[in-house]
């Protein structure tokens, strides 16, 4: 089929689970940030399950052909892997900047950084149990998680720190496979942020994480959550080496940027999850916008390499609003496939 759709990864998750006005007024957390759930602990995995079923329904109901959990149990995207770490000290944060030049609370590398169990299996074996669609899961990248740490090991070398996250994340990545993923999906948003970092050691650590790995693997880069970083760059900082990684799919935003898509040549042979949903507009798109959005792609993009789905950061929209946005798309990407069925 061409054109399938898809999530970058979150999803809203819904007002009696979180505090989302506090969600909304702040970088994600990077340690962890128990005061955002509403449910008391001993309810709080019964109430993460069933939001997870609804976010699954609704992407079902929306016509997603590639279904996510919406990220629903984790306070952010990075924090729920890079927390559940060895060599990491959540007593005692450290200090990093943000991509935005903040200072915010971070894990503080302390010792060699292993995993010691998987982290993500049982929620990908919940989701892939209620639903028969395709499935994708996400999990942080090693140079974005040493970018998100302070480093008091490894002779503070952030470098090395990356190597041990691959290798951790390299363990993980094959579990989910292992437990029926589809698609795995790396969030590497600190590759844009820092770009001179990761061509001097981002790039080697994400390769590492995929060593060995047979299944599709995706890598996302993106310019920040719309909700957050208002200013957009004219174009990526960073994107044209990812020609270099053994993944299948590199995952870009298109919509809020209002990119040059000819960018994309340079990654041949790579499928590209174009982002063609604009989540810093409350309003929801037309078929016809979507259709054009990914129109744009098509000169540099072969049309059976073309994922669809939204910029990222979808879990900042209220329910209702992400719901339309993805019934547009949807109805966008059947329009383009009407299109090529007529040519």
């Amino acid at each position: 089929m061409l054109f399938p759709t898809t999530l970058v990864g979150s999803f809203p998750q819904p007002e009696w689970l979180i505090d989302r006005q506090r969600l909304a007024g702040r970088f994600p957390p990077r340690v962890r940030a128990r005061e955002l759930w509403r449910v008391p602990e001993q309810w709080l995995a019964q109430a993460q399950e069933d939001a997870t079923l609804v976010a699954i329904n609704l992407q079902e109901e929306a016509g997603i052909d590639v279904i996510t959990d919406g990220e629903i149990r984790r306070e952010s995207y990075s924090n729920h892997f890079a927390t559940a770490l060895d060599g990491v000290d959540l007593d005692n944060p450290g200090t990093a900047l943000d991509r935005s030049g903040h200072p915010n609370p971070v894990p503080r590398v302390v010792g060699t950084i292993r995993r010691r169990h998987a982290v993500g299996v049982a929620d990908l074996k919940f989701l892939r149990q209620h639903t028969d669609r395709d499935i994708k899961i996400t999990v942080p990248g090693p140079f974005t998680m040493a970018q998100q740490a302070q480093i008091d090991f490894y002779g503070g070398s952030r470098e090395l720190a990356a190597m041990d996250y691959a290798d951790a994340l390299n363990a993980e990545i094959k579990d989910l496979f292992a437990a029926g993923a589809n698609v795995v999906q790396i969030d590497e948003p600190y590759m844009q942020a820092r770009p001179e970092e990761a061509r001097a050691f981002g790039l080697a650590a994400l390769n590492r994480a995929l060593q060995g790995v047979t299944g599709t693997t995706a890598v996302h880069i993106c310019f920040g959550y719309a909700a957050i970083i208002h200013a957009r760059p004219s174009g990526y900082s960073f994107l044209p080496e990812l020609a270099d990684c053994p993944c299948s799919q590199v995952s870009v935003e298109t919509a809020q940027s209002n990119l040059d898509c000819s960018v994309l040549k340079g990654l041949p042979g790579k499928q590209i999850i174009l982002g063609v949903i604009d989540l810093a507009d409350p309003n929801v798109e037309t078929p016809e916008q979507v259709a054009q959005r990914i129109e744009r792609a098509l000169p540099y993009v072969a049309a059976e390499n073309l994922i669809i789905a939204p910029d990222c950061g979808m879990k900042y929209l209220s329910r209702e609003t992400a719901v339309g946005k993805l019934q547009a798309m949807v109805a966008g990407a059947k329009l383009m496939r009407a299109r090529f069925a007529k040519s």
